[in-house]
Parts: structure tokens; sequence; C-alpha cells
């Protein structure tokens, strides 16, 4: 790259925090300025990241002329109003997952960056760990053979406190939103958008959807068994199953990790990956890769693919069912 994408954070808060970190280990980025709705808290973030200018609000962020790009790590209820705010005022828009609250949403924001012909992704950092990557290419290779079954599970223990995000419905309190949009993306990525799917969602004591199985199947004939839960840590391992081998990846899967091959056979072959700290670093290359050859979206997370995701998780959630009465 000619310069080093110049970064404005909208946010304070812990995955922003992640990504300011992982943008210190690339040249491809530099992080130049956060906004948040408070003084003291900007201050308190550039303190930790070498002195980045420090805004009490997103529109002084999106109006700096020295930001190139904005990434918007706040609350799922937010991202919508924050990435049309800098979409409006000529940013192109790394945005968080999920992408909105909603799929109607999620298509507004898309017409918008359409419109405005502006850059935008949805923060799917998993899909550029290098295991994806390298997952991809065995598929894309035919080393799978036709893929027959996609398995992956996110699990999360959380202190059942009403005012926590994942609790709270003003915050956007949803299992299925914060946790279960890396299993359905993930089952996405191989299998695109399923054509049917079987459900049971459970309801968290605040009565946001806590936990969801989820059955999906497909015109292909794969199917995919995805699950999440806010209650409990989870093995969050996964594996790709074809005809002729499957990849068993180790937990985090949406995470850096390791994986195996193994063949119909029997045969293993390991694949490790050397990663640290967590990853992030790889979807701001991507961003910068796209902006350097004027690309309006990712070919890796596509907006329409970002769309699809949002109507099955609101399909999936749709199936809540009530909190039990004795």
């Amino acid at each position: 790259m000619t310069k080093p994408v110049r970064w404005g954070i909208i946010g304070t808060g812990k995955i922003a925090s992640t990504f300011a970190r992982d943008l210190q280990l690339i040249d491809e980025g530099e992080l130049v300025a956060v906004g948040s709705r408070s003084q003291a808290s900007a201050d308190a973030f550039g303190d930790e990241f070498n002195g980045a200018r420090c805004f009490d609000s997103y529109e002084k962020l999106v109006s700096d002329p020295e930001v190139d790009a904005v990434y918007v790590g706040t609350p799922h209820p937010m991202h919508f109003e924050n990435a049309s705010l800098a979409l409006n005022h000529g940013k192109p828009v790394l945005v968080e997952k999920a992408f909105t609250m909603t799929s109607r949403e999620a298509r507004d924001l898309v017409a918008l960056a359409r419109e405005k012909n502006l850059f935008m992704m949805e923060a799917m950092w998993t899909r550029f760990l290098p295991h994806v990557v390298a997952l991809r290419d065995l598929i894309a290779r035919g080393v799978l053979g036709e893929l027959v079954m996609v398995e992956a599970d996110h699990g999360k223990w959380f202190a059942p406190d009403p005012n926590f995000r994942l609790f709270a419905p003003e915050l956007g309190g949803s299992a299925m939103l914060d946790l279960g949009v890396y299993p359905v993306s993930f089952a996405s990525m191989l299998l695109g958008p399923p054509s049917r799917m079987v459900t049971m969602v459970d309801p968290a004591f605040s009565g946001v959807d806590g936990q969801a199985s989820m059955i999906f199947g497909y015109d292909s004939g794969a199917q995919a068994l995805l699950t999440c839960t806010s209650a409990a840590s989870s093995a969050t391992r996964a594996c790709v199953t074809g005809t002729l081998a499957r990849v068993e990846i180790d937990g985090d899967f949406y995470a850096p990790t390791t994986f195996r091959l193994i063949t119909r056979a029997g045969e293993v072959r390991n694949y490790d990956f050397e990663v640290a700290p967590r990853g992030l670093r790889f979807q701001a290359i991507e961003v910068a890769r796209c902006l350097e050859a004027g690309l309006a979206e990712s070919s890796v997370m596509p907006l329409d693919e970002t769309v699809s995701i949002m109507e099955t998780m609101e399909k999936v959630i749709a199936t809540l069912e009530p909190a039990p009465t004795f």
C-alpha cells in the first residue's frame, strides 16, 4: 500500500479496544481518532492508544478530514444510526456484527452505501483468519468432495445481569445476534442461505433469546447443525464434512485456532497457524485491499450475504418460545 488507512473508531468498548490493538500490528492501517458520547471516555481510549484524536461526539469523528474509514464498534441497536452517519459524511465503514438489529435496517444500510458508492463491510473477522482461508482453499480444490454437513456451536456463560448487553432488550440483548451470528455466518459462507429450517429457541431470564438450536437444509442436500447459548461455555468447535474428507476445527472455531483434515480412509493431517493475539487485524487488511482497489464491497464478506444472514437470524429469533410459567 502507498499509505495506511487512517481509522476512526466509533465506540470505546471491549471490541473497539481489541480492534485498535490489532491495528498496531499491521502496516495497512492505523488508528488516528476515536469518538464517544463522553469526552472522558474518548480521552481514556486515546491515552491507551498512542494519543489518537479524541472527540466527544460521533458527528465530530466522521467530520474529521484525517479519517479515511470508520469502524463502528457500538452495541447492535446503534449500528444503523452510526454507520449511516459515517456514510452520509463520505466515510467507508466497517460495521461490527451483528450488522444491524433487523434485516430491514440491513437492507436500508446497504442501499445507502450503494447510493453513496462507498465501501462497507460487516466486521465478521472470522472469515479472514488464516485457518478459515485454508479451509476455503481445501473446499475450492475439492479436497473435501461435496459438502454434506456443517456443525458449529458458540456458547458463553454470562452472569445473569439484567443490565448486561446480552440480556438487556434496549441494548440489543440476544444470544443469536451476539453469539449465534458466528455459526450462522460460518454455515452461510460454506453453504449459502438455507432453503428450510427447524429451530428451537428458548428465552434467557430477561425474556430475550438465550439459547438456540438450528437445523438448516439446503437445496444441495447438505445440512447444518448450529447452536448458541448465553447460559454456558460450550466447546465452540466446528466440523465440515464432505464426501471425501472432513475438517475438525478446534475451539474457539471463530477465533485463531487449528484444525485437522481427516480423509474418508482415516488419514489425518494437522494444520497449525501462528496467529496472535486475536486476529481482528486481518479484516482491516481486507478493507485496505478493497479501498486501494477501488472496491465498494468485499467478495469475501459481500453485502448481499450480510443481509441474507440477518434475514436468517431474524427468522430464527421469531421462533422464540415464551418463558414457561409455573
